[in-house]
């Protein structure tokens, strides 16, 4: 038996029908390929232009973590909104842990993201994403998002 072929990837059109982040807070320009309900792959390419830069620093700039912890969280969240059933669903961070930075990464770089879904169940999704520059680990973290319209039907009602 053989195993249907992961999908190639969205461009920044498909993401946007796929996830509701929006400039400015839409931080990934494309996953290039995604396994749906099990894994994804984006990048993102930061130049000097960002709105971010001229506050962090101006004397050496450098990608703000929270940046870089979006930029994973949004990668994460296309393993599962990739699935039609999913698609264009709110999500809301529940937890995020073991966050590591390993690397500065500064205008020019371009950050290529590796995003994992471990567990799908009840509307929460569990798993982890990790980042490299130029092969070298810059950034990793383990995530928990809800999907409050899948979540909602779980509740207890009163």
């Amino acid at each position: 038996m053989s195993q249907a072929p992961a999908h190639p990837g969205f461009d920044i059109n498909g993401i946007i029908r796929h996830q509701r982040n929006r400039y400015p807070v839409l931080l990934i320009d494309r996953v290039t390929d995604v396994d749906p309900g099990k894994s994804a792959r984006a990048v993102k390419c930061f130049t000097y232009n960002e709105w971010f830069f001229p506050g962090h620093f101006d004397d050496e700039p450098n990608v703000p973590g929270f940046v870089q912890i979006e930029s994973l969280t949004q990668t994460f969240i296309m393993t599962f909104l990739c699935m039609e059933e999913y698609r264009g669903m709110k999500t809301n961070f529940v937890s995020i842990n073991n966050v590591r930075f390993k690397r500065k990464v500064v205008p020019g770089d371009v950050l290529k993201i590796e995003a994992r879904l471990t567990s799908f169940k009840r509307g929460l999704a569990i798993g982890s994403a990790e980042s490299f520059v130029d092969g070298e680990p810059a950034c990793s973290g383990d995530f928990v998002v809800a999907v409050p319209e899948i979540l909602d039907r779980y509740k207890p009602r009163g």
